[in-house]
């Protein structure tokens, strides 16, 4: 019977990475499922925050991020990086951000915080 029980754990287990990796081809995040990383990301990000614009090292300082880098994950990574610290800064002490990037040497593309 306990053989018959980890079996059927295993196969659970083995299904719910394939419908991760299924779900990961139709979805930019992909946080939760075990799927390759398939996407080079090079970027930029710019912050202005009351009128100047921030230093490469405190664009680091902020995200926790290089201020011109590159990633293997989804663009949406860094998006949602960006997106949680700005929401957690009040009012007056959030930044307007643009991230110029290029995903797996594509052309460039600009995103934007706060959103229009």
């Amino acid at each position: 019977m306990a053989g018959k029980l980890g079996f059927a754990c295993g196969l659970l287990l083995l299904a719910v990475q394939l419908g991760g990796i299924a779900y990961s081809r139709f979805t930019p995040l992909r946080y939760f499922c075990w799927a390759p990383f398939d996407q080079q990301t090079q970027y930029t990000i710019d912050v202005e925050l009351g009128g100047e614009s921030l230093s490469p090292g405190q664009i680091q300082g902020r995200y926790r991020r290089p201020a011109t880098g590159s990633d293997n994950r989804s663009a949406h990574h860094l998006f949602d990086i960006i997106e949680r610290v700005e929401d957690r800064t009040e009012p007056e002490g959030r930044g307007r951000v643009t991230v110029r990037y290029r995903i797996n040497g594509g052309p460039e593309e600009q995103w934007r915080y706060p959103r229009p």
